[in-house]
């Protein structure tokens, strides 16, 4: 495995317009392994990859208008995303990922780790929506996420101190 980036190397920036064209790279990575099975091809993937970035990016605007769009940058480049939605009662990840060659790394982990320290000290339950073949999904179970309700593909988990 290798070394896990200095915390301070990592930062948040708000998303901004001109990211669009690495969200979308990073959405596609997200959906890499579901697409390798589909017998369409290279521009069929990215006309499908580009319809379903564009309604999830116009969904998670329209149900999420006080959401954090942030960009994960590590020592200036943009390595990731996290949506995150503070409530009173609630922080809800809507989407976290990181491109590829950073996962399995502890990146994902040490971030999480961080709002689940905020979920603690604010006594705020954290949520995240986790499709049943996540990789990831391993991961929120370590960090002691409890499977709470099923919706299509996706497990809706929710962490309490």
């Amino acid at each position: 495995m290798t070394e896990i980036p200095p915390r301070d190397a990592i930062v948040y920036r708000p998303v901004a317009s001109g990211d669009v064209p690495f969200l979308r790279y990073l959405y596609g990575t997200t959906r890499e392994e579901e697409l390798r099975q589909l017998p369409w091809s290279e521009e069929q993937k990215a006309e499908f990859l580009d319809m379903q970035f564009q309604a999830q990016k116009s969904h998670y605007e329209d149900y999420y208008p006080d959401c954090a769009f942030l960009v994960i940058e590590l020592q200036g480049q943009a390595i990731g995303r996290l949506y995150i939605d503070r409530q009173a009662d609630a922080i809800e990840i809507i989407d976290i990922a990181l491109l590829p060659q950073y996962r399995g790394r502890g990146i994902g982990q040490a971030l999480l780790g961080e709002i689940l320290a905020e979920g603690k000290a604010s006594s705020r339950k954290v949520t995240i929506y986790v499709e049943h073949f996540n990789p990831a999904r391993h991961l929120y179970d370590r960090l002691g996420f409890q499977h709470v309700d099923t919706n299509g593909v996706y497990h809706l988990m929710e962490w309490r101190a």
